[in-house]
């Protein structure tokens, strides 16, 4: 439950024990928290946080301008900085919105001491992050470096679902694909799905090389038991970057399709118009000639000229009819 004396944008603020014992604190009592070296760290959660208290945390913990300057702004490419001892890392997350993706950041101030967590945009609460390390005491001993884990395993987590929905979407479209009538929509779909990812994809692979760092980073911050945590979210970076990959190849595949089979299409319906063509051409030529007026036409005296003409001009339409028939024109 969050303490209801916290600025609105303050979403937690929480000290931790060696023994994984949460104490709910205000921002001014975490200098009070930093001054007892006992092995606690602070953990704070913020929402799209006001300057000035980005400027009370970084007074607090001592962050560096830049670090603190990127934070302030919601549009960073996914990255890790490395300022002295602590280290900042900015990441994008992602929600899915009515078939939609909706994109938001993070941005993480790792320090000896404490994790700050900064939230912008479509981006879920960490809380259930926090739930999950609360409930094992044994990780929060590890200091901010497992709760970093526990974020960012997080936010690999939310990705998953994405890349199934959007892969269940692609697997829904194959119909309208191969359907017998162009639809212009089928097309617009395909594009749209596409796009969104392409953009997902430009998240989730910097966020690859970020836990390949901190998976080899030789930093006291994180140690080498929960390095092999990095680790394990680094393979489910690999694996989700690696299906997006498919998908979108997969989505080529099925645009490149789509738009043979309109073309394959298009060109039957032309060899269609152009038999009925000839068909209709043979008895108009006929006609035409003995549409001139001329006094001297073969059988035009004739009894039975009429009959005569007319059943010439369905054996030919016949004939022309059973030739485009056996080339599939008809």
């Amino acid at each position: 439950m969050k303490d209801q004396t916290l600025p609105h944008c303050v979403v937690n603020c929480a000290a931790y024990s060696r023994e994984g014992k949460r104490t709910d604190i205000s921002l001014d009592a975490i200098s009070d928290v930093l001054a007892n070296d006992d092995g606690s760290f602070v953990w704070v959660g913020l929402y799209e946080p006001a300057e000035d208290i980005l400027d009370k945390l970084q007074e607090e913990f001592c962050l560096h301008d830049l670090a603190v300057e990127d934070a302030h702004n919601a549009h960073q490419r996914p990255k890790l900085e490395t300022y002295g001892n602590s280290l900042f890392v900015a990441i994008h997350t992602a929600q899915s919105v009515d078939s939609h993706i909706r994109f938001g950041e993070t941005h993480l101030f790792v320090g000896p001491r404490y994790l700050v967590t900064v939230r912008h945009g479509a981006s879920s609460s960490y809380a259930p992050a926090r739930a999950r390390m609360e409930r094992e005491p044994e990780m929060l001993a590890h200091g901010p470096g497992a709760a970093l884990y526990s974020v960012l395993d997080m936010v690999v987590d939310n990705y998953m679902p994405i890349v199934d929905e959007f892969s269940q979407e692609l697997n829904e479209l194959e119909q309208d694909i191969f359907a017998e009538d162009f639809s212009k929509g089928t097309v617009h779909k395909l594009y749209d799905l596409k796009r969104e990812l392409t953009r997902l994809r430009l998240a989730v692979s910097p966020l690859q090389d970020i836990l390949g760092q901190l998976a080899r980073a030789r930093t006291p911050l994180i140690d080498e038991e929960i390095q092999l945590y990095f680790r394990d979210v680094h393979d489910h970076t690999v694996r989700l970057n690696e299906s997006t990959d498919t998908l979108r190849e997969m989505l080529t595949a099925a645009m490149t399709v789509n738009l043979s089979l309109v073309t394959v299409q298009q060109g039957e319906t032309v060899k269609r118009l152009g038999a009925w063509a000839a068909l209709l051409a043979a008895p108009t030529l006929i006609a035409s000639w003995y549409g001139m007026n001329f006094t001297h036409m073969p059988e035009l005296a004739g009894r039975y000229s009429y009959g005569i003409l007319i059943g010439a001009m369905v054996v030919i339409c016949g004939v022309l009819y059973g030739m485009f028939k056996r080339a599939r024109w008809l």
